[in-house]
């Protein structure tokens, strides 16, 4: 079920999504070689914590850390251990959210860890320019095939591929609700975009091919051909005049 929310609750959403976009920020300034994942975690939980807000990552099914930190041909769901020490040349996707009066903001970022090659660079930036190109798509009127069509069609230009079995979704009183916002579609198909909605829409994009595994961690998905993996996510918020991000930087 989709829940749309009230001019009150977007104004709550705001500040959890601030929050989160912060912690991603302060995460990112300490993307450097010879800091542990492990570190990046703690700087982030630390921030949302102080700001009166709960990781919504930590103890998530499970999951034992207040972020996914994914390396290099990690796509997602990279846990912050002491042991993953960043090298220069590294390509370092941190997403972090934070819950803040009962709502989530949730985001993510792929940072250069120092100079990286200009393979993982132009990686970088399609992925990114894919993550704005659905953003603008996320109007009243229109569908997820909408949006997931301006990823695929920008990304598979350049020979990337998308990573199919996971997907934006829904972000509210839960960390996950109704729709599923996948990176591929057809225009003109899939639920119809309404005032109110807020869904997080986050690209994960493969240098080499679309396939993917899960390491026996359970959480840790790589890509099968080990090549580069990126990933940027922001939560958007659906309104008459068009998409509003609030995740957006100050």
């Amino acid at each position: 079920m989709i829940v749309l929310k009230t001019s009150r609750e977007l104004s709550i959403m705001r500040k959890a999504g601030k929050i989160s976009q912060t912690a991603l920020r302060l995460a990112g300034e300490a993307v450097e070689p010879g800091v542990s994942a492990w570190e990046i975690d703690k700087i982030a939980r630390n921030y949302i914590e102080s700001m009166g807000a709960i990781p919504s990552f930590l103890n998530y099914d499970g999951f034992p850390a207040s972020t996914c930190i994914s390396v290099n041909n990690v796509v997602i769901h990279g846990i912050p251990k002491k042991s993953v020490i960043l090298k220069k040349g590294d390509i370092v996707g941190i997403d972090v959210g934070a819950c803040y009066q009962g709502f989530h903001g949730d985001n993510a970022w792929t940072f250069p860890c120092g100079e990286i090659s200009a393979e993982a660079q132009a990686l970088l930036e399609a992925t990114e320019q894919s993550l704005f190109l659905g953003i603008q798509q996320a109007r009243p009127g229109n569908r997820l095939g909408d949006i997931g069509h301006a990823v695929q069609e920008y990304v598979e230009a350049r020979s990337y591929s998308v990573v199919r079995e996971f997907s934006g979704h829904g972000v509210g009183a839960k960390l996950h609700e109704d729709p599923s916002v996948p990176n591929y579609g057809t225009p003109g198909r899939g639920v119809r975009l309404t005032a109110g909605m807020v869904i997080a829409i986050e690209p994960m994009i493969n240098q080499g091919r679309k396939e993917i595994q899960v390491l026996d961690d359970g959480w840790t998905v790589v890509t099968k051909d080990g090549s580069l993996s990126a990933h940027f996510e922001h939560t958007v918020a659906i309104t008459p005049e068009g998409p509003v991000i609030l995740t957006l930087p100050e």
